[in-house]
């Protein structure tokens, strides 16, 4: 019995511990993302599956097997999911969100024919997986609006045999989804807020829409989920740069919204003057984040200033190290054109602008623009690839390549609106 006790308070003192970790993640997918894995390793559970809700559908956002992980290359990820389905009774995950309760599943192959919901066995036919156990929680706050569903498969015991949940489970689920609920809350509030300076921009800017920006930020992810993962990054120093980097990726050009119009919108090619004022939005947006208070602050300044650098330092980067310093930003003038530039080289470049340069020309290259149609996507893998080593980190472009599926997938998940 003592035994018995000390594992139970063993398991709530790591259960805090975990919480005070969500408590300090940002980025609402980064997030989720963590929520999924942290929930998993409460229980020993070997799968598992978190969606949103979205008006009245639930959207899939991570899904993670350790079987199926095992089976692929060090550092590939399953495949990218992306897709919805409607809040209904008849699916697990559905059920779960329609009544607000949990649902502990003993055997997904063997459901009472006169229940309710039934289980989808085609995702364990295509993946030559066997789901048996499984535990749902929706993730409710306290007004009773439903932010998503969590799904839990297949715990494990010490010898890796599938199991039951058991009472124990609940218990510790049940306080670790009320945590994972006020994170989520919090995150989301922070991704409104971001979500309306964006708005702005996207005004401002009609090429700035935020799908770009979303889309920017989510490869910008991949591809340092690679990088990380090529340069043996210890997992907490990842956690911790990665939620900051989904965020401050997003904040690239958000300069430009100190640009005048009659040059933003020019319908011509700029002459100098114009130009060199254009490329001033990169130590505006700087400015926004000037002093840096935390560090996605700083984050967010070196994105800004520093992603259109130019690794081989070339004339064509900028703003250069002209503005290396805060206090010379601080001298710099909205509305001016930028002062004589001395581009950064190479690592004199912050890792979060040289990554950010990659995902952000890349999906300008791959979208259409007022400018010009849209490349192909063979064309604008190859245009990266052929700018290694001159305007991009061969070892970014490097780990981007290799993310290549993921980010096709990306460029489908979050498409302009027509």
């Amino acid at each position: 019995m003592e035994e018995v006790r000390n594992d139970t308070e063993k398991k709530y003192k790591h259960i805090i511990e975990l919480e005070k970790k969500l408590d300090e993640i940002q980025d609402v997918d980064v997030l989720l993302e963590r929520i999924l894995t942290e929930t998993r390793s409460i229980v020993n559970a070997d799968a598992g599956s978190i969606y949103v809700a979205e008006g009245n559908n639930l959207k899939i956002k991570y899904a993670q097997n350790d079987t199926q992980l095992r089976a692929l290359p060090l550092g590939e990820k399953l495949p990218y999911l992306f897709f919805s389905f409607p809040i209904s009774e008849k699916s697990i995950a559905g059920y779960v969100a329609r009544t607000k309760q949990s649902l502990v599943i003993e055997d997904a192959y063997k459901i009472p024919a006169d229940s309710p919901y039934t289980f989808n066995k085609q995702t364990d036919i295509t993946t030559n997986y066997i789901t048996k156990s499984m535990y749902t929680i929706p993730l409710v706050m306290h007004n009773g609006i439903l932010l998503g569903v969590l799904q839990i498969i297949n715990k494990l015991d010490e010898n890796g045999e599938v199991i039951c949940f058991d009472e124990d489970d609940d218990a510790f689920l049940a306080h670790f989804a009320l945590a994972a609920v006020r994170a989520l809350k919090r995150a989301y509030d922070i991704k409104e807020t971001h979500r309306k300076m964006l708005k702005l921009s996207e005004f401002r800017d009609p090429k700035e829409t935020y799908a770009h920006v979303e889309r920017v930020s989510n490869i910008a992810l991949e591809i340092y989920d690679r990088w990380a993962f090529d340069h043996s990054i210890p997992e907490e120093e990842r956690h911790v740069y990665r939620d900051n980097l989904k965020i401050a990726a997003k904040f690239h050009d958000i300069g430009k919204v100190g640009i005048s119009d009659i040059i933003l919108k020019k319908p011509a090619r700029f002459n100098d003057e114009e130009r060199s004022i254009m490329k001033s939005h990169t130590c505006i947006g700087a400015l926004l984040f000037e002093p840096p208070a935390t560090e996605l602050d700083r984050m967010s300044m070196e994105v800004a200033l520093r992603h259109h650098e130019r690794w081989d330092g070339a004339d064509a980067g900028y703003p250069g190290e002209t503005y290396e310093s805060e206090k010379n930003l601080a001298e710099f003038q909205v509305g001016e054109p930028l002062l004589d530039v001395v581009p950064l080289k190479g690592n004199d470049i912050p890792l979060c602008a040289r990554i950010v340069a990659v995902a952000d020309v890349f999906d300008a290259l791959s979208h259409k623009r007022c400018y010009k149609e849209a490349w192909s996507l063979d064309d604008a893998f190859n245009e990266i690839q052929n700018n290694s080593g001159t305007q991009f980190d061969p070892e970014v472009v490097l780990a981007f390549m290799r993310v290549r599926e993921r980010v096709e997938k990306i460029l489908l998940s979050f498409a302009d609106s027509e």
